[in-house]
């Protein structure tokens, strides 16, 4: 008889199968399984998927032993159960006790309906079905992520951190039991408002367990001891602005395991939020924080506000996501293409003076020119006419494209409308993208996509972009490892034991964005200090406010753990000794010279020409081309070879230099080379005038030996002023000419537009 009606059920389970679908919360845990945040399933409930295992035994135990102590041992349904239950409501006439085995209420927490008669029927045939398609293990786990806990919590685990703020695995006795009794009474038992009446119900249980000899009496002594103060908490916010971003990709998950250091999401989060209080009186009020795992290129910590919670300055707005000016943070990226180009090498000699480049007129950071400066200290310095120098040389293009290559996607959004200012923060970018592209730096110049989930494959070093080479990302390390540099606030110098990092900062226009990115063997951290609303203040630079902040990360994430590994020296790179006016090969002249880096068959190898011969008279009074060489009565004697754009920057800052003697004035040659410069109007620039008697000014370079030029507005002769002098004059509308004749006879053209 029996077998009849199991063969009938399981017909009729093959028939009608029970199909449970479980909706869960989403949780972001982090890399050890902490809960750094969570959102409501699409019934709005705080239902969060736990295993059997990640249960504490305590809570199990209690569990099994009041609500089904035969649930290993039935079929769905109790039939020993079933005969006490009614025999009791008989006796009592009124229903005291039910029959229902975990399984049945699984069945009924699935599919609520009214409890009649009929209806358990049914729970029961449910319940069969359950039994004949799932494990004991899968149904339990059913059970303990869907049992009521009062408003919408549902689920143990839910429960014990909402509660608790304890994950069920840490639950203490009296915890797990006030759990195990709460569903009976989820209604009127509501905890931090009935706690009293829970104690009671609690050590009343406790008291049962203790009869059945169900734990050690240690264990109930210690739970009758236990207060119960517990109150309903908010859910964790750990790393909100993460959690958010990755709620939108994982909506349907019910765990997702971020790559978050629990500690050092924490860390990051207290300094970040403690270091911008300090900056409020300032005007100042906001940053955002990335670090990164160089090797693995995981995000351990990831803050995108001070404070996620302060509405009145934007606080859920994700700094680490939002597109700001990156100031000169891409400048280091910009000297290693020139290094892998053979532009450059570290040490050789670029000019810092006043360039016009076309329709561009870039000024440096502190409005002055530095004159000759190295490569290196053009980088540390942050100097902007040789960055923007530098990138019209490896090409805006390829440099566009090399981005684009790594990662920034904002970049492909704007490459129609950017120029060479972008080597000084003419576009917008990502903390995160910026931050991945120093992190490269750190790893041999190769770049490799964020990893935020631990389930994300790493990308393997053959499938990797490089950025730049191992060489040039070994020099621009060593490069921006010097920690007292002229950029940084000498008061933090002297008052902090600075971690060795490598590291640049960068400053937007308007001092709106402040920015600090550096980099150790082992991390890679990226600071952005501003406002969400834009707003510019004074003191909002790379260096005072954005730098402080990336060195006390440093020294509280990583002070000591990473000090003594050195990054490998590349097999390509070799060292040098070149000129150290010139940074080229030494010639027989360069009496003083710096070790250098290149790499051989790329670095270019052009010899110094910082000094060169002049024929001059015996008295140093003329000096002679080959055209007006005297028979005898002269010298060959080496003089400073300056350019005109250095000659004229010395006149203009004052700075001494030893002159070349006046060519002989009797001379009539026309010399070809260096014919003047005009630095002022700019060729091709249209200027407005608004119908005003609006004056320009005429600036040109000229070599040493000129003495005085000529000016012609059309062809016709303006005036005759010294080399070094500006002249201003009205200019007629339409297109102007402008032409500049030294005393040597070489002329230069322009044109320009006068509306």
């Amino acid at each position: 008889m029996s077998g009849g009606i199991l063969l009938i059920l399981i017909v009729l389970h093959l028939a009608f199968p029970f199909k449970p679908s479980i909706s869960y919360s989403t949780v972001y845990t982090s890399r050890e399984g902490s809960v750094l945040g969570a959102t409501l399933n699409n019934t709005d409930k705080w239902r969060m998927e736990v295993q059997l295992e990640d249960v504490s035994e305590e809570l199990i135990t209690a569990i099994l032993f009041k609500e089904d102590r035969f649930f290993y041992y039935h079929l769905g349904v109790n039939p020993l159960s079933i005969i006490r239950a009614l025999s009791n409501n008989i006796l009592q006439q009124k229903v005291t006790s039910g029959a229902s085995t975990i399984s049945m209420q699984v069945v009924r927490l699935l599919t609520p309906k009214p409890r009649t008669l009929g209806n358990k029927i049914i729970e029961a045939i449910h319940a069969i079905q359950l039994e004949l398609s799932f494990s004991k293990k899968e149904i339990l786990e059913m059970y303990l992520n869907l049992i009521p806990y009062g408003g919408n919590i549902e689920g143990v685990k839910a429960a014990s951190l909402l509660y608790f703020d304890q994950s069920p695995k840490q639950l203490s006795l009296s915890q797990a039991t006030i759990l195990a009794i709460i569903p009976n009474r989820p209604t009127s038992w509501r905890i931090g408002q009935d706690n009293q009446a829970i104690q009671e119900g609690r050590d009343k249980w406790l008291r049962t367990f203790e009869e059945a000899a169900l734990f050690p009496k240690t264990s109930i002594a210690t739970a009758f001891d236990e207060p119960v103060n517990t109150y309903r908490r908010n859910i964790v916010k750990k790393a909100p602005h993460l959690t958010r971003w990755l709620g939108r990709k994982f909506q349907k998950t019910s765990k997702v395991n971020t790559t978050i250091d629990a500690s050092l999401q924490f860390q990051t989060q207290t300094l970040t939020k403690r270091y911008v209080q300090k900056l409020h009186h300032y005007g100042i009020h906001q940053a955002a924080v990335l670090v990164i795992d160089n090797e693995h290129r995981e995000v351990l910590a990831y803050v995108g506000s001070a404070d996620f919670h302060n509405n009145r300055f934007s606080g859920q707005i994700d700094g680490v996501r939002a597109l700001r000016s990156p100031g000169s943070t891409l400048k280091p990226f910009i000297y290693g293409m020139a290094f892998d180009q053979g532009i450059y090498t570290p040490q050789q000699k670029v000019l810092d003076v006043e360039t016009h480049f076309k329709n561009y007129s870039p000024k440096n950071y502190d409005n002055h020119f530095h004159g000759s400066v190295s490569i290196a200290a053009a980088l540390q310095q942050s100097l902007n006419i040789p960055a923007v120098k530098a990138l019209d040389k490896v090409g805006l293009y390829p440099f566009i494209q090399a981005l684009k290559k790594n990662g920034f996607e904002s970049i492909g959004k704007q490459e129609h409308r950017l120029g060479l200012s972008l080597a000084l923060g003419g576009c917008g970018v990502k903390l995160l993208e910026v931050t991945n592209l120093y992190a490269s730096l750190a790893n041999k110049g190769t770049y490799m996509p964020l990893r935020f989930l631990l389930s994300e494959q790493p990308t393997t070093p053959q499938t990797s972009q490089a950025v730049v080479s191992e060489a040039s990302a070994y020099m621009l390390q060593d490069i921006l490892t010097e920690v007292k540099r002229p950029d940084f606030p000498q008061q933090f110098l002297e008052k902090s034991n600075l971690p060795k990092i490598a590291w640049k900062t960068g400053t937007s226009y308007g001092r709106k964005d402040a920015w600090s990115v550096g980099f150790n063997k082992r991390y890679t951290i990226g600071v952005w200090v501003g406002n969400f609303d834009g707003q510019g203040v004074y003191r909002l630079t790379g260096a005072q406010a954005a730098a402080p902040l990336l060195f006390e990360l440093f020294k509280a994430i990583d002070s000591n753990a990473s000090r003594s590994q050195a990054f490998s020296y590349p097999e390509r790179l070799q060292e040098r000794d070149v000129c150290a006016v010139s940074g080229k090969i030494p010639e027989f002249f360069c009496d003083k010279t710096v070790v250098d880096y290149y790499i051989p068959q790329v670095s270019p190898t052009q010899k110094c020409t910082h000094m060169h011969y002049v024929f001059t008279s015996e008295d140093d009074m003329h000096s002679y081309c080959s055209d007006c060489l005297p028979y005898n009565g002269y010298k060959r004697t080496l003089y400073p070879n300056y350019s005109p754009a250095l000659i004229a920057y010395y006149q203009k800052e004052n700075i001494p230099f030893e002159h070349t003697p006046p060519h002989l004035n009797s001379c009539k040659a026309v010399l070809s080379d260096h014919p003047p410069t005009i630095t002022s109007p700019l060729d091709r620039r249209t200027y407005i005038t608004g119908g005003e008697a609006v004056q320009l000014s005429l600036e040109c370079q000229t070599n040493q030996e000129v003495e005085y030029v000529y000016w012609y507005i059309n062809d016709q002769l303006l005036k005759k002023v010294d080399s070094q002098e500006a002249l201003f004059f009205t200019p007629p509308k339409g297109e102007v000419k402008i032409s500049c004749s030294d005393d040597k006879g070489r002329n230069t053209d322009i044109y320009i537009t006068v509306i």
